[in-house]
């Protein structure tokens, strides 16, 4: 079984999320994708909604996909998610799986200052995706990842569509070019808070959710 684990924030989760994800499962045939919305992640701070309310948006907008599931493994701790336990825990619920993190190049370019980089690199595979903000190139400064620049590049241009890599310690990460769409949580939380739009931006049942709950309304 090949699953797709995607972790972050969902601050909140929008339709850029759930078209990487789909790419992601379509393209690396995986069975499976397990979203998890992460409780207090180390390196994030500022205007997070509480975490019940980014679990049920994450819920919400992964229902209408078969291949789509959401798991609360870090949601449930009260102390910092680490992607490392994470993974650990992971490997003891699915022993038999082939796990792939999926992530963006900007996530991926992180993780030296993650808990115990060392250790997930070699505990787990990667999907790494592009994005608006960042190209593929950025990953030549990877301390994790040995590829060659002008196969970076071809991503980058839209010449090459898939890039197989090996991570240091033997682990595999497929670095996968898809349309993306340039929408960010940032910027839905800042149109929220002018009081503008969100309409098309994420699915009509989060964006119902966001509004009930007056999420991100900042105070006059």
């Amino acid at each position: 079984m090949r699953l797709g684990v995607f972790g972050g924030t969902f601050n909140p989760i929008h339709y850029g999320h759930l078209r990487a994800a789909e790419e992601a499962r379509e393209r690396i045939a995986l069975e499976k994708v397990i979203f998890v919305p992460s409780a207090s992640p180390p390196l994030k701070s500022g205007d997070l909604a509480d975490v019940e309310h980014r679990f049920l948006m994450t819920a919400m907008a992964v229902q209408q996909n078969e291949y789509f599931e959401i798991s609360d493994i870090e949601c449930r701790k009260p102390e910092k998610s680490y992607t490392v336990t994470t993974a650990r825990v992971l490997r003891q619920e699915h022993p038999d799986a082939e796990i792939f993190f999926i992530l963006g190049v900007d996530a991926f370019m992180e993780i030296p200052q993650w808990h115990e980089p060392d250790e997930l690199i070699r505990l787990i595979d990667f999907i790494i995706i592009g994005r608006p903000t960042m190209r593929f190139a950025s990953l030549v400064r990877s301390p994790y990842l040995d590829v060659n620049p002008g196969e970076l590049e071809g991503l980058d241009r839209g010449t090459g569509e898939a890039l197989a890599a090996t991570l240091e310690g033997g682990r595999k990460a497929v670095l996968l070019g898809i349309p993306l769409l340039d929408i960010s949580s940032t910027a839905i939380r800042a149109l929220i808070g002018e009081g503008r739009s969100i309409k098309y931006l994420l699915p009509e049942k989060v964006e119902s959710f966001i509004m009930s709950n007056r999420l991100y309304m900042y105070k006059q």
